[in-house]
């Protein structure tokens, strides 16, 4: 009797699956990948992730993952992350944002030709222009609120005259602090920013609440792109170069104003679940194609850097064409 065949892998800038859990353990039962769930009623509930569709996983709290588990993300090439509740902040002891499947090919054209831009100070700082410049033209487009395009034209012409990594970073942190008055404004609510609060009893605690988690749903966008093109984080561009994991934020802030921040303040006044912001987020990263978007974005980066002028394409994973 022949065998169905096997499945083929989607690549990695067109998965549409990530996945958040608690109190579950990930097991692999045959050739599934699946988490075990209980239902309260002494019967244990398996449920079937398609992983092959599955750019990262988060695992909250109370959840527990099996070798066999563990070997076949590594072998989908899924990025997986320990966190804790609300999907912040990230617990990863290996690395500084997410622990990366280490069995799989990576190109490495696209590192080399980072590292030949990271280690030149002049081209560094235009590739910091060119983030913040991407930044804020994907603002323009795709954050509809009042306001928002006066914001970022500001910081594409800060951007534009900065003679320094510090003068842009001043730059930014302008613009974000009038992003955030601007959609405090739009939903009538005190707030101020203050990362990592926890408090969730007014509106403002919410919203800072969701902006964290929904922040480090931006981070494994980032962290799958990078992975994927083989690009170390360590080579940030404007995050602290002490930081580990830094590019991987300078990745993330491309996107997080029009994804994560709009939302944040949406649900967070509605005094929503944490599930449904997650699927909001999730929903709009899908529909706007965001690791196509993050991915295509780095690599023309890297292109202006390469010595062949035209780079290895994005390799397909295990199982793929």
């Amino acid at each position: 009797m022949s065998q169905e065949p096997r499945s083929r892998a989607v690549l990695m800038s067109r998965r549409a699956n990530v996945y958040y859990l608690e109190h579950v353990r990930l097991v692999q039962r045959g050739e599934r990948l699946m988490y075990l769930s209980e239902s309260g009623e002494n019967i244990d509930q398996f449920i079937n992730i398609p992983y092959k569709n599955t750019a990262f996983i988060l695992l909250g709290k109370g959840t527990s993952i099996t070798d066999a588990a563990a070997r076949r993300l590594a072998e989908a090439n899924i990025v997986l992350g320990f966190c804790g509740s609300g999907g912040s902040p990230l617990l990863g002891a290996t690395d500084a944002t997410f622990w990366l499947p280490q069995d799989e090919y990576r190109p490495t054209e696209y590192m080399q030709a980072w590292a030949r831009m990271w280690f030149d100070e002049g081209a560094r700082l235009k590739a910091a222009k060119e983030f913040l410049d991407f930044r804020a033209d994907l603002a323009k487009k795709k954050l509809d609120v009042e306001g928002a395009v006066d914001a970022a034209e500001a910081l594409k012409q800060a951007a534009k005259h900065a003679s320094s990594t510090e003068d842009l970073l001043s730059a930014e942190a302008v613009y974000a602090r009038r992003l955030y008055a601007i959609l405090a404004r739009k939903y009538k609510i005190d707030f101020s920013r203050e990362p990592g609060k926890g408090k969730k009893e007014t509106a403002s605690d919410l919203v800072n609440s969701f902006l964290d988690h929904g922040n480090y749903l931006a981070y494994g966008y980032a962290a799958c792109a990078l992975h994927t093109l083989g690009i170390s984080f360590a080579f940030p561009v404007l995050h602290g170069k002490t930081r580990r994991g830094a590019l991987v934020f300078d990745v993330a802030d491309l996107v997080k104003d029009w994804l994560v921040m709009p939302l944040a303040f949406e649900f967070g006044v509605k005094k929503s679940e944490d599930r449904e912001l997650r699927a909001a987020i999730i929903r709009r990263a899908h529909d706007d194609e965001v690791l196509d978007l993050l991915m295509t974005f780095v690599k023309s980066i890297c292109e202006k850097y390469s010595k062949n002028q035209g780079l290895a394409q994005e390799s397909p994973p295990q199982g793929s064409a």
